[in-house]
């Protein structure tokens, strides 16, 4: 039996929407009729990834790592680990104050700057996590004004700015207990990126889930198209790459296979024996 993690934006489903290819859904289905369990393993909140979970997974690491739960019904919580209050606040003034733009993330929803999307609107194409908050903000993914938020715990910011020295003081502020991720970005004129907590990362999500079904992490699968997977891509037994991945992480992973809009996954799991 293998364990395979899936991550969602830009390797299960294009960039943003919910609706996998077939081919992948169909792939999925066989690997768990021959005895392997799939999850995902997204920086999503659990009500982003939500629409998903009618294809049928065993569970899923959400917030890169810092909500991870299994199950039939999704109902086993084996990890849970959202901000303090204290550090949330301390986030969002000190990146408020140099104008990055700023989306949070909780177990329910999702609360973004009600500006973030005329700073898209300005914005080239870019990768997929650029593409991801651009159609986000679209509705797709339900993201709600800030002025709308309900003081639920918060996992992640996420983060959109023009230049790096905008993220200075809250580095400064938060660099001791929160990993600043910068995504590769093609769109000129824009850093995005997210802050996580250093207690969790998707990697140790799958040491989590291998430990629950009692699996070596040598019997694992990862599949990931950008830098917020690579804790993910270092930690499986198999990593793989997403030929609309980033360069880097291209690089970082034993195999690189077709991008998602060309039945990557699917081409993927039949050269791994997995369907």
């Amino acid at each position: 039996m293998k364990l395979i993690f899936l991550d969602i934006d830009g390797t299960l489903t294009v960039p943003g929407e919910n609706t996998p290819p077939p081919s992948a859904v169909d792939a999925i289905k066989k690997a768990r009729a021959n005895g392997h369990k799939v999850f995902l393993c997204t920086g999503r909140n659990p009500d982003m990834l939500r629409p998903l979970l009618k294809y049928q997974f065993d569970g899923f690491i959400s917030c890169a790592g810092g909500y991870v739960v299994v199950g039939e019904k999704y109902d086993q919580i084996l990890y849970d680990h959202p901000m303090t209050n204290e550090q949330r606040d301390t986030a969002l003034k000190a990146l408020h104050d140099h104008g990055v733009f700023c989306t949070i993330e909780a177990e329910g929803g999702s609360w973004g700057d009600e500006n973030l999307g005329s700073f898209l609107s300005s914005q080239g194409p870019g990768n997929s996590e650029i593409e991801r908050w651009r159609k986000a903000l679209s509705a797709n993914l339900g993201i709600k004004p800030m002025s709308e938020y309900d003081g639920s715990p918060v996992y992640k910011v996420v983060i959109m700015c023009l230049e790096m020295s905008q993220l200075d003081e809250a580095k400064k502020l938060l660099g001791d207990k929160f990993n600043f991720v910068v995504q590769e970005v093609k769109a000129p004129s824009c850093i995005n990126g997210e802050i996580i907590n250093k207690e969790f990362d998707k990697g140790k999500g799958v040491e989590i889930i291998c430990k629950k079904f009692n699996v070596p992490v040598s019997e694992t699968i990862g599949f990931g198209d950008s830098m917020n997977d690579l804790e993910m891509i270092q930690t499986v037994g198999t990593s793989v790459c997403m030929a609309n991945g980033a360069e880097k992480l291209k690089e970082l992973s034993d195999i690189v296979c077709p991008s998602v809009s060309d039945d990557g996954l699917a081409k993927a799991f039949a050269d791994l024996n997995l369907i």
